[in-house]
Formats: structure tokens, C-alpha cells, sequence
């Protein structure tokens, strides 16, 4: 059995990023729990083609490896720093360039991060939409961050780790779970 690919996607244009340190603790924890080959990409991985882009077949090579990479993955965990009340615009525009069936079925982990608590309903009023619209399946803990469960860029609030960690070992289940369902079987020979 080949190992489930899962695909973190953090939408910053720059490095360091909450958002990235907190893609990055849904798929530790995904990782730590189920023998996955794991990957974390951003914006800054895309490159500023992304954006210049109107269609997919546009897109520059850095831009398409992460459109692609995107859509081969068999899990994916996702996050966003919220902008007025919403993922960046940037997101958007990279999941409208996503083939509307690549993600059917396909397990994901919703993550944002934001200045404060007001935006805390964002995964639940933004992202999930769009993630319904592709028909993805999406695990039931999302995670939101805020400016002030953080220290220097290190995610310190007990609570919100302790999330990170639920939703991690909830996708590294399912991953576990569709894989060893679409296994093939193995028949004994006959004797």
C-alpha cells in the first residue's frame, strides 16, 4: 500500500507565517499519526505569477506545481489568514483555478489565522462553503488562530494546539481509512 500524499497549503506571500506554523501543526500531528507523505507549500512557493494568472493554463511553472500538487494530493490541509471577515483573495483565486472534481471526496482540514476573535466563525462561514462546493469531505475540527495564541511566531495557546492536534489525527484517520479501502486484496494462492 503506497502512502496517503497530504498536502499542506498555507496562503502567505512571506516566510515566517502563523498561518504556515499552523498548517504545519495539523500535518505534524496528521504525520506523527499515520505514515503519510507529507508536504507544505505556500504562496511563496507559487510565486507572484500566481496572481497575473486569468486561467489555469496561464499559470506559471511554480504556480501550476502547486495547483497540481493541490489537486494529486489525497489529503489536504488548508489555511488562510483572514482578511475582512474571509480567506485572501489570492486563495480564492487559486481554488477557482482548481478542476471542480479534484476534490470530490477528498479529506480536508480547514485552518486560519486572524488578528483577533471576531473571525473565528471564518471557517465556518467561508471556507466550508467553498470546500462544499468541491465536494470535499471536511473533517469536523477546524482551527482558528489568533494573533495572540502565538509568541514570536510559536503557536503557545494550549487550546488551539490541542485542536490543531484533534483535527490532525482526525484527517490522519480517514487517510488511513480510504487507503486501506482502496488497497487492492490480496488472494492467498491455491494450493
Amino acid at each position: 500500500m503506497t502512502r496517503p500524499r497530504l498536502v499542506g497549503l498555507s496562503a502567505n506571500v512571506q516566510r515566517p507565517s502563523k498561518t504556515r506554523t499552523l498548517v504545519d501543526a495539523v500535518l505534524r500531528e496528521a504525520s506523527a499519526q499515520a505514515a503519510l507523505d507529507a508536504r507544505i507549500l505556500d504562496f511563496v512557493d507559487a510565486g507572484s505569477g500566481l496572481g497575473a494568472a486569468w486561467t489555469r493554463d496561464r499559470l506559471p511553472p511554480p504556480a501550476r506545481a502547486v495547483l497540481d500538487a493541490i489537486e494529486e494530493a489525497d489529503g489536504l490541509v488548508v489555511g488562510s489568514p483572514v482578511y475582512k471577515g474571509a480567506y485572501t483573495g489570492l486563495f480564492k483565486h487559486l481554488f477557482d483555478l482548481v478542476d471542480p472534481g479534484a476534490l470530490a471526496g477528498k479529506p480536508v482540514a480547514i485552518v486560519a489565522t486572524g488578528g483577533g476573535l471576531r473571525h473565528a466563525l471564518v471557517v465556518e462561514h467561508a471556507f466550508r462553503p467553498l470546500f462544499g462546493f468541491f465536494g470535499a469531505l471536511q473533517i469536523p475540527t477546524a482551527v482558528y488562530a489568533s494573533d495572540a495564541d502565538f509568541d514570536d511566531g510559536v503557536l503557545t495557546q494550549a487550546g488551539v494546539r490541542a485542536r490543531a492536534a484533534e483535527a490532525g489525527g482526525q484527517l490522519a484517520a480517514l487517510l488511513v481509512h480510504r487507503a486501506a479501502a482502496s488497497a487492492p486484496v490480496a488472494l492467498a494462492a491455491a494450493e
